[in-house]
């Protein structure tokens, strides 16, 4: 079989052995292992399809310089134990300090080898050269971090020399390789798969802690070189530390130097759901309370596993049990369990009124009126955001100029505007407003002449600019915060386009003289040329609604760390203008359009109508 790397006929077959469904008890559970029927060869770049085990295959006896690089790139492709079989194509000092974890070069396609180059045609029997090259989209760096990439050009060398082997026969083997891996997507979607690991928002008290979801890729199956499952390889990454890019925000209850006691390589649940999971003597510093929130640090991090569906945890350090908690205690530590209504939408009606629909989830609740002068019409709004506990609400008047805040729990007076742009067209005044899990109002101003971000703390008092270093010229046209307060999605234009970033809020100081900033901002979804809408689905995903380069219009979910998610392209719906998702990521995926009002996507089903009047429908937040 062929497989992308050999474009244009070169090279040779691939040499691997893949094993599909039943014929490897331990990946797909089955009762028995069948005795009769062939073993049926796969594509070794079939996406998606983590049921495949590859076997990688030595180089044969008197293999060219050409075999020895394919089978190289073959065999980094394999599910092979601490890449035994992939050093073997290495000479023995470049296989013994090959370091295959260093990180993952991501391409869009299997990298493609061109050669050989000879740089000295009286040695071309003894060394020679080949580069792989290719259109790189992504990197994963040596903790497991995915960031993506606008395409663009990988190059990087292969040297081979002739070495003598163990029979004393002179072989060609690979004498400098760059560390890593360099895989294409379909592999790298078939050997890795996406999970979150949770450490606490920093700055908030025990009282109210938030937990904040740091996504990571971790090796289906078993890990080829720590021999891990991928259960024990996320509690691993999550024992390690936070990730460079979130650990400025974030804090772990681990005492430093905790890890896994040494040997550990599986963690599964007992018949009663309970998990255990062995620790060092550095865990044995932590007191109850930390510990608690360590335990709800490994449920959060393990929950998503179908392979570990966890009842309770139990960490153990080196003299025994430290403590133990149920899944049900650890919501306690969710960053959205504020609202006593979490299901409830909000919209404004034809009338510029805002509107609650209760009870939203069941499809039963009725539209009707907030309470105070948002609700009421004393001031005709375009846009709405309501408080993560339902308690305050913002409007930004009809013709965008003002930001107005109010009470949805008690009547009040229409207060004075807390915002006010002072640009020329509506387009350019105030974006639509958003909450964070602190209880924090935010809003963009437009204004060419003054773009700002802007934050109200508890959605009162002096709006505060926030500074926002990586925007390069960029206008922020909308925003979205996440329910933790750490992270926000920014829709910027510049140049023609709107693209989807994401950026790092950070905190200095308390009350009156602290001081906010968007940092680091990253491309979210760069394979999208003109981002339209955006929306946190959950605690560490995004949908997004956008265009790629001269195509049409699509809505899709991606990744906090910007990759894709499994979950891809949901089904189509035209001209959307808004889209609004909660929290829980079982709520219904909401979106304004042009010419069916404001529509509905249940999980499992397709776009309904709820409201042909109305706009800017939103969940608290």
């Amino acid at each position: 079989m062929d497989t992308d790397r050999r474009r244009g006929g070169h090279g040779r077959a691939v040499r691997l052995t893949a094993l599909l469904g039943c014929g490897v008890v331990v990946l797909a559970g089955c009762g028995a292992m069948p005795v009769t029927g062939d073993v049926k060869a796969v594509d070794a770049s079939q996406p998606g399809d983590s049921q495949v085990q590859v076997y990688a295959v030595p180089p044969r006896e008197g293999a060219s310089p050409l075999e020895v690089v394919d089978g190289f790139l073959e065999s980094m492709t394999s599910d092979d134990p601490d890449f035994r079989t992939t050093r073997k194509y290495l000479t023995a000092e470049a296989a013994r300090t090959w370091q295959p974890s260093e990180g993952t070069t991501v391409l869009a396609k299997a990298p493609n080898r061109n050669g050989p180059t000879i740089h000295d045609k009286a040695r071309k029997t003894t060394e020679t050269t080949y580069t792989l090259t290719g259109d790189q989209v992504a990197s994963v760096d040596a903790q497991s971090s995915y960031r993506p990439l606008a395409p663009s050009e990988y190059a990087q060398t292969l040297h081979l020399v002739r070495e003598k082997g163990a029979d004393g026969k002179q072989e060609w083997r690979i004498d400098i390789v760059p560390d890593g891996l360099v895989l294409g997507q379909s592999d790298f979607k078939r050997l890795y798969r996406s999970v979150n690991k949770y450490y606490f928002a920093a700055g908030r008290t025990d009282e109210k802690p938030a937990l904040v979801a740091d996504p990571v890729y971790v090796r289906n199956r078993t890990d080829p070189v720590t021999r891990m499952d991928t259960a024990t390889q996320t509690v691993r990454t999550l024992l390690a530390g936070p990730s460079n890019w979130l650990r400025p925000v974030v804090d772990s209850r681990f005492p430093a130097g905790t890890a896994l006691r040494k040997g550990v390589t599986s963690l599964a649940p007992d018949d009663q759901n309970v998990l255990k999971v062995p620790l060092n003597k550095k865990a044995d510093k932590a007191g109850q309370g930390a510990c608690r929130m360590m335990a709800a640090q490994v449920l959060f991090t393990l929950r998503d596993l179908t392979s570990a569906r966890v009842g309770q945890v139990e960490l153990q350090g080196a003299s025994g049990p430290l403590c133990s908690l149920g899944a049900d205690e650890a919501e306690d530590f969710s960053s959205d369990h504020g609202s006593d209504a979490p299901d409830s939408q909000y919209f404004v009606d034809d009338k510029g009124h805002v509107q609650r629909i209760p009870g939203s989830s069941k499809g039963s609740g009725d539209p009707e009126p907030v309470t105070g002068p948002l609700g009421d019409g004393a001031v005709a709004l375009s846009a709405v955001g309501v408080a993560r506990d339902e308690q305050l609400a913002a409007g930004v008047s009809e013709n965008q100029q003002n930001l107005y805040v109010s009470s949805l729990v008690v009547e009040s007076e229409p207060a004075a505007p807390v915002v006010t742009s002072k640009a020329r067209k509506p387009g350019d005044r105030l974006s639509a407003p958003s909450w964070d899990g602190n209880g924090d109002l935010w809003v963009a101003d437009r204004d060419p002449a003054d773009p700002r971000l802007l934050r109200l703390a508890d959605g009162a008092g002096e709006p505060q600019e926030v500074a926002v270093p990586g925007l390069n010229g960029g206008r922020i046209e909308a925003l979205r915060m996440s329910a933790d307060g750490v992270r926000i999605a920014l829709r910027v234009s510049k140049g023609g386009h709107t693209t989807l970033h994401i950026g790092r809020v950070e905190r200095h100081g308390s009350g009156e003289s602290e001081q906010v900033s968007v940092e680091d901002l990253r491309r979210a979804a760069p394979q999208l040329a003109d981002v339209s809408a955006v929306s946190w689905s959950g605690r560490s995903r995004l949908v997004v609604v956008g265009k790629e380069e001269g195509g049409v219009q699509q809505v899709r979910y991606v990744q906090a760390d910007g990759s894709t998610s499994s979950s891809g392209v949901l089904p189509g719906v035209n001209q959307v203008t808004a889209v609004a998702a909660a929290d829980d990521e079982q709520l219904p995926l909401m979106a304004d359009t042009e010419s069916d009002g404001i529509v509905k996507l249940s999980p499992g089903d397709n776009w309904q109508t709820v409201l042909k009047d109305g706009s800017s429908l939103v969940y608290p937040g």
